[in-house]
């Protein structure tokens, strides 16, 4: 059962990379070969602190954060045992709703 759930959010998490490689808004930090994607908008740090306050406040998602090279990078963790191909889709919805609320109120 836990290879399964493993292999599952690998799958899931591979498919939310290929979402953000395809939007030219997000850019893809480092490699994900497994349930962790590091991503950000390519607008820079403080438009990512301020997408990450707001996904975070939503109650819909919780993303974290790190700095890679330091650069402000969003992180998304695929992992509970619950965690279907719709709710990351929801999750990337979100993320782009969000996304594109904020550049329009720049």
């Amino acid at each position: 059962g836990l290879r399964h759930h493993v292999r599952r959010h690998v799958e899931l998490t591979q498919e939310f990379v290929r979402w953000v490689k395809a939007d030219d808004r997000f850019e893809l930090m480092a490699p994900a070969p497994l349930n962790l994607a590091c991503f950000r908008h390519k607008a820079g740090d403080a438009f990512n602190e301020q997408l990450l306050g707001r996904l975070n406040r939503s109650g819909d998602l919780y993303l974290t954060h790190t700095k890679l090279n330091g650069v402000f990078t969003l992180r998304m963790s695929i992992g509970q045992m619950y965690t279907e191909a719709r709710h990351v889709a929801q999750a990337w919805e979100r993320i782009q709703a969000e996304a594109g609320a904020l550049a329009a109120n720049r």
